[in-house]
């Protein structure tokens, strides 16, 4: 049976999530956040993340953004295919609720019209909207905003087959070794292996949003996140990029089917908030 959505709830439901985001951590992200201090061997590094976690503190009780850089709004749309929108463009709807949020809500508008003339938009719009359809009658949507200082730092390697698994485990740790301080660790990284150029980069961003400090289900998967965590938080970076053992908080990794001639992979790292909202209608 076909169900019948308004595509002004599309709009009401984003522009809150894009608030949600900007000033309150995910649970996920409070609970590893949490494990990550009392993990931190380094005074100066647990004395950093202890400044984190006040920042959060203070932004959540004053509603005041968690990170100046309130992000470029990236929207996962996993939509039922027996859904119906009506009132409008789905697309449209997603953008204004974007617009209501970053306006309405005095979050950082970082968006420019061209990439090279560098116009701001003023509004934040537009989003980046990844759509796939799914069975049911439901829509689950993402809203994950994502800042440049992280996104600047996140790599894509076309590796040979022959690389192998080590060859995929030697790109993830040289980008964040590249990435060093300026991911504002510590991080969550989200790797995608597999498919074309541009699947595997949204596999990683996907990989973000999953929730952090849970694992694939795919045995060899799950092995390789827990091996490059302890790996990754083995080269000294640490909170702030000032030395210490907590560089990254999580690791997730999705992978896809891909080419007998191909092996692509994208690392896409993300700051310490990692902020992400979600929410089914």
């Amino acid at each position: 049976m076909v169900r019948t959505i308004e595509v002004g709830v599309l709009t009401q439901n984003i522009k809150e999530m894009c608030i949600e985001a900007n000033h309150f951590l995910s649970k996920d992200m409070e609970k590893i956040f949490k494990e990550s201090v009392k993990k931190e061997e380094s005074p100066l590094g647990k004395q950093i993340l202890n400044q984190l976690q006040e920042n959060l503190e203070i932004a959540g009780n004053e509603m005041i953004p968690i990170c100046q850089d309130t992000g470029m709004a990236v929207i996962f749309l996993e939509v039922g295919q027996d859904v119906h929108f009506e009132g409008g463009s789905v697309e449209d709807a997603v953008n204004e609720g974007v617009r209501q949020g970053y306006t309405e809500g005095f979050l950082r508008k970082s968006v420019v019209k061209d990439p090279l003339i560098r116009e701001n938009t003023k509004d934040n719009t537009p989003a980046i909207i990844h759509y796939s359809i799914v069975p049911g009658d439901q829509v689950k949507i993402t809203v994950a905003p994502k800042g440049f200082g992280s996104e600047n730092m996140s790599k894509i390697f076309m590796l040979k087959p022959a690389d192998g698994i080590e060859g995929v485990k030697e790109a993830i740790l040289s980008a964040v070794r590249e990435a060093g301080p300026n991911a504002c660790p510590p991080m969550v990284i989200g790797v995608g292996i597999g498919g074309t150029f541009e699947k595997c980069a949204i596999l990683a961003k996907q990989a973000l949003t999953r929730e952090a400090g849970s694992h694939s289900e795919i045995p060899y998967v799950r092995e390789m996140e827990e091996e490059l965590l302890e790996k990754i938080n083995g080269l000294g970076i640490g909170p702030g990029g000032l030395g210490g053992r907590i560089t990254a908080m999580a690791i997730n990794i999705n992978t896809y089917p891909t080419h007998i001639a191909g092996l692509p992979v994208a690392v896409n790292i993300c700051c310490h908030v990692n902020r992400h909202s979600v929410r089914t209608i």
